[in-house]
């Protein structure tokens, strides 16, 4: 009988070596997930490099999966482990919530109820709001000294303002803003593809734009950011979000991402996509080059 056992438990062991390549490496491999475009690549990468360094964990990496619901439902239904999320899409996409401008009020919201709903732990934030903002072009800020959005309403009558089509549909778009900001109306409002919009304000076709605060194109374009200074647009604080039960077998993992806290503000974010969406350096290096000079990875 004792023999008999034996033989079971040597064959199941051979069937799960073969089966998952080894059912302890398996148990020592965390995949991360990232949504479709670069900055959240970059994120995705950067922890995964840390991870590696940091811990005996491997890492598969799944990156650019799509978009926020893919990446959600891959998280809710253990595909993936880690993704990195933004606060205002948590609070608006998936909790289906009005917008707030409070950030740390929203962070508090998403993070108790997802540990609730979904039972999904948020980390601490990487420091930077890759929220919506009002970019101008160069010389039309130097003309009209603009700092902030309330700048544009007495002179939005002489400017061409151009956004994709999504911004005048949503919530926190085009509607929203020039009600909360009391702009009248822009000399014209012209729609496009969103991978025009840069490169329409740089050949002097439009004068305004929205931007993503982080985006790499406004160093490539040199243009000016200006202050929400009524807040209407929600904050998007990103932070690595982990399956509580990802968390339960690895708990190493919550101490070596939050080495992540407040280490990327507006301006480094804003660099790193600039090198990969413009200088085209690979997500790899641009990740672990962040990594070397901040003093986490050896």
């Amino acid at each position: 009988m004792k023999r008999l056992k034996r033989r079971i438990l040597i064959i199941s062991s051979v069937l799960c070596l073969a089966l998952l390549g080894g059912c302890s490496a398996k148990s020592n491999t965390i995949i991360m997930g990232s949504k479709d475009f670069d900055e959240n690549i970059i994120l995705a990468e950067i922890m995964a490099q840390l991870i590696e360094n940091q811990t005996q964990l491997k890492v598969e990496r799944k990156l650019n999966m799509g978009g926020t619901f893919v990446n959600f439902e891959a998280i809710k239904n253990g595909q993936i482990d880690i993704y990195p999320e933004y606060t205002g899409t948590a609070l608006t996409a998936q909790l289906k919530m009005d917008v707030l401008s409070d950030a740390n009020e929203v962070y508090e919201i998403v993070k108790d109820e997802f540990d609730k709903q979904f039972d999904i732990k948020w980390l601490k934030p990487f420091g930077f709001n890759n929220t919506y903002a009002m970019g101008v072009a160069p010389d039309i800020a130097e003309k009209y000294q603009l700092e902030k959005n309330s700048d544009l309403v007495p002179i939005a009558n002489e400017l061409i303002f151009g956004a994709e089509h999504e911004f005048f549909d949503r919530q926190d778009g085009f509607d929203g803003f020039i009600a909360t900001y009391n702009i009248d109306h822009f000399k014209e409002n012209a729609k496009m593809n969103v991978s025009l919009k840069y490169q329409a304000i740089g050949e002097k076709k439009i004068d305004v734009t929205d931007v993503f605060a982080t985006d790499g194109q406004i160093i490539k374009y040199s243009i000016k950011v200006l202050e929400d200074d009524l807040h209407f647009f929600p904050p998007y604080y990103a932070a690595p979000i982990i399956r509580n039960e990802t968390l339960k077998k690895h708990p190493e993992l919550e101490e070596v991402l939050n080495k992540l806290e407040g280490k990327i503000d507006d301006k480094k974010m804003t660099q790193l996509n600039y090198k990969v969406q413009v200088e085209k350096q690979s997500v790899e290096e641009v990740a672990k080059a962040f990594l070397e000079t901040n003093n986490l990875i050896k």
